[in-house]
């Protein structure tokens, strides 16, 4: 049952038919707290303040302030620094996407505020 929510004078759908608030029943009749949320969110944001900081290191540090040291040596014939501002910066930040979707379902998991996708039909066709 799709619902309609006012917010700041425009029209937001929702396609489920259970509330999703702090102390509400969602997806199983499961409630979340508000403390747990506090700490879920919590958790979130020292999790992606641990990836921003090796993307400002591999970005930043490697590939500009640190680049002079790191041009001592070379990676597959290039030097160290500017590898990492062409090229390793890019694979790192690749990596990082992995490291966050893992790292964001495991939290997830742990709080008990996963979306429950494996019940639902991906490819958008209703049931009956």
């Amino acid at each position: 049952m799709a619902k309609e929510q006012q917010d700041q004078g425009t029209s937001v759908r929702r396609h489920d038919d259970k509330e999703d608030t702090v102390g509400q029943p969602r997806h199983g009749g499961d409630t979340v707290s508000e403390s747990r949320l506090s700490d879920y969110w919590q958790a979130n944001l020292k999790f992606l303040g641990a990836l921003l900081v090796v993307w400002f290191a591999v970005s930043f540090g490697a590939g500009i302030i640190f680049a002079d040291t790191l041009d001592q040596y070379t990676f597959l014939g290039f030097p160290l620094g500017f590898w990492f501002a062409q090229q390793g910066a890019i694979y790192v930040f690749v990596v990082l996407i992995f490291v966050y979707v893992i790292g964001m379902s495991r939290i997830d998991r742990a709080y008990g505020v996963e979306d429950d996708d494996e019940d639902s039909n991906t490819t958008g066709e209703q049931t009956s």
